[in-house]
């Protein structure tokens, strides 16, 4: 497993940034010069791309999220109806007693709708780690630049925001953030998915609730907060 990165300058949260470029003359200072720094700039246009990358992947991330949830709740109505069927006596239905075969079949039939349903959950899942993936190569590109470019820059211009833009290093740490949320999202997420067994209707029926307790424990606004704190940014 390769070693993650750690970025350890002080920065602030994409609210305070925001406000801060929302008002930038109060305490703050602006050197003309900085336009012109052409390692800065590499860094800014490399975060610039890398913000873009996150606004599409986001799309992506949302959508599939969101197809989850009737698919969840399918799967979770045939396991009450698999529930249903096991606690029913066929032979002691009058009306049913000449299909001896037919719990059996519609068991088969039950259980053959619940892997439709579970691949389509797959190709979601798949989504997600594939958002996963393309967001992480692409952060680990930005912080490769920034690496490059660091010493040149200096200190003072990576903590020094503008009018237009919050510093760099805090759209460094916000990307480190972005890169977290979904990395540990995707996770839960498909740990919840595999322990799907057909053997434990109960745990099939409870999906819906497992999944929207994943969603509640989570920053579920922090990517689009963050891409809104640097909207300015983008449009430059």
């Amino acid at each position: 497993m390769r070693n993650r990165r750690v970025w350890t300058v002080p920065t602030s949260s994409p609210k305070e940034a925001s406000s801060r470029v929302a008002n930038p003359h109060v305490g703050l200072q602006y050197p003309e010069k900085m336009t012109q720094d052409r390692p800065l700039l590499a860094v800014q246009e490399a975060l610039k791309k890398c913000f873009l990358v996150v606004e599409e992947q986001q799309g992506l991330w949302q959508s599939a999220l969101q197809d989850c949830q009737p698919l969840l709740s399918s799967l979770s109505n045939l396991a009450e109806q698999l529930q249903a069927a096991q606690n029913l006596r066929f032979e002691d239905v009058p009306a049913l007693r000449a299909f001896p075969d037919l719990k059996e079949r519609l068991r088969r039939k039950q259980l053959a709708a619940g892997d439709i349903v579970l691949d389509k959950l797959g190709e979601r899942l798949a989504i997600l780690l594939k958002v996963r993936d393309v967001v992480s190569s692409h952060v680990e590109r930005v912080f490769q630049i920034y690496e490059q470019h660091a010493d040149t820059v200096g200190i003072d211009a990576v903590l020094q925001p503008s009018a237009v833009s919050p510093s760099v290093a805090d759209m460094l740490e916000w990307l480190q953030d972005i890169e977290r949320h979904y990395r540990k999202s995707y996770l839960n997420r498909k740990y919840l998915l595999s322990s799907i067994r057909w053997g434990d209707l109960a745990n099939i029926q409870a999906l819906p609730k497992a999944w929207d307790r994943i969603s509640k424990d989570e920053h579920q606004d922090l990517v689009q907060d963050i891409l809104l704190s640097v909207s300015f940014f983008l449009e430059q």
